[in-house]
């Protein structure tokens, strides 16, 4: 604790006494997101408003070897964000301005703290458009986002955050400001290190100030909502959807178990025969989309659909959307306990994975409902319980899943990142020697270790695991 007193002194001085907060209800506030992670205080808050506040902040806590935790959003599922080692939690939640938008180039520049949501509304004013779209976006920060590379349900179409990220200003672990990638749309000018702060889960150094690609907002967007008969027939739906040479922004799914849920705890009424759901949405030029539109509901009917809803206009579309909006908390209505995987497969796997998931839950005698984006292959399998005890059964599920996405040829997370939750399984998918790689680059850019410990790397949570 004495460097903790030591560090927040410096770090007082330089920022003043409001940006540092110890006061208890305040510091058990951020000792969670929105993971299973189970809490950690941190020893004080510290909420900057600059890069020069950032790199004050990490000086004195380098020079005192004291844990750093950033935090955005507090949006994330896998921990990310708890600082499971104490130490600060250093917010930039106050670094919240969409600073330019420069609409011949097609870029924005933005502080890490602005909601994905507002940076999409700011943009589109401009008659342009950020394509990623996390399903928290509502209450999610670029910072997170840029932290675990996040993607969202048009990734199928437009790509992830990282296709995205032109550039960004960084604050190492010693307080050492670095201006990392271009403004332009191409330039190869030493090593991709953009490339590499994205999706490294505040592990190596904290984001300040991003440039991100813009492209012209889509002058038209509709929404399909497809019943079909039986989940297993998902694959072969978005594959006749695709051959008509027609790429759907998003290809949204629900399994039996999901349709299930939503129908009871939301309302969501389903079509007599129907055991599956797609939700699927064209965008483009007012031209074109329309037709796309018929020939893919076309298509959908002659793959033997139930029924095909079409929204005819931005209400009805939001009508749709909602049913997939609220499968998160109807989920949580219908259990005591509630865990969410996020896991990719190859696109022409998925039906093997959604039977494989049956599979375990009735092993383990879990409840796994799944959703996700299946243009993609990325799967959000949910874990459900009411009995304290069936935890070790749980793990056990978790850890089947897991096996069965990499014998796949799948990856352990899609959007969400490792953190703390995924750390141990991380050999599963990676081998010792590339795990190895990667902690050597994580100790050149962050000598010290204070850097966000306890995640990504098993070794760093296996601390936090053994006190479970």
């Amino acid at each position: 604790m004495q460097g903790a007193d030591r560090a927040l002194s410096a770090i007082a001085r330089a920022l003043g006494d409001d940006a540092v907060l110890r006061d208890p209800d305040v510091r058990a506030s951020y000792a969670t997101d929105e993971s299973e992670v189970p809490a950690s205080t941190p020893a004080a808050v510290v909420r900057a408003r600059s890069t020069e506040d950032v790199a004050a902040v990490m000086a004195a806590a380098s020079e005192h070897r004291v844990p750093v935790t950033p935090r955005a959003g507090g949006t994330g599922r896998v921990g990310g964000a708890v600082p499971v080692e104490g130490g600060l939690v250093l917010s930039v939640e106050r670094m919240d301005a969409v600073e330019h938008i420069e609409r011949r180039d097609g870029i924005a520049v933005v502080q890490p703290g602005v909601v994905t949501g507002a940076l999409h509304a700011a943009v589109e004013a401009e008659g342009l458009f950020y394509p990623p779209d996390p399903n928290s976006l509502g209450s999610c920060a670029l910072g997170g986002n840029i932290a675990a590379n996040a993607g969202g349900p048009r990734a199928f179409k437009y790509g992830v955050t990282r296709q995205y990220v032109l550039g960004l200003t960084v604050v190492l672990p010693d307080g050492t400001v670095v201006s990392l990638g271009r403004r332009t749309a191409k330039g190869v000018t030493g090593y991709d290190l953009t490339a590499l702060m994205v999706g490294s889960e505040g592990t190596l150094g904290v984001v300040t100030e991003a440039i991100v690609r813009l492209i012209p907002k889509p002058e038209s967007v509709h929404t399909l909502m497809v019943f079909l008969a039986d989940d297993q027939d998902i694959a072969g739906a978005v594959d006749e959807a695709l051959s008509r040479r027609i790429v759907p922004s998003c290809v949204e799914l629900l399994d039996a178990g999901a349709l299930d849920i939503v129908s009871r705890q939301a309302g969501l009424a389903v079509p007599r025969g129907a055991s599956a759901m797609l939700l699927m949405e064209l965008d483009g030029d007012d031209a074109v989309v329309p037709g796309q539109l018929e020939t893919v509901g076309n298509a959908l009917d002659d793959r033997g659909a139930v029924e095909v809803l079409v929204a005819q206009n931005a209400s009805e579309r939001e009508r749709l959307w909602a049913a997939r909006r609220e499968l998160s908390h109807s989920f949580r209505k219908e259990a005591a306990f509630k865990l969410s995987e996020d896991v990719v497969v190859p696109r022409t796997k998925l039906a093997a994975l959604l039977g494989r998931c049956r599979a375990i839950a009735e092993e383990h005698a879990i409840t796994m409902p799944s959703y996700g984006h299946a243009g993609d292959g990325n799967l959000h399998v949910n874990f459900l319980w009411d009995d304290p005890g069936a935890r070790p059964r749980v793990d056990d599920a978790i850890k089947a899943l897991f096996e069965a996405v990499v014998q796949m040829g799948g990856t352990l997370s899609g959007e969400h990142g490792i953190g703390v939750l995924k750390a141990p399984y991380l050999p599963l998918e990676q081998s010792a020697a590339l795990i190895a790689l990667q902690e050597r680059v994580k100790g050149v850019f962050d000598p010290e270790g204070i850097m966000n410990p306890g995640k990504i790397f098993p070794a760093a949570a296996r601390r936090f695991h053994g006190a479970c």
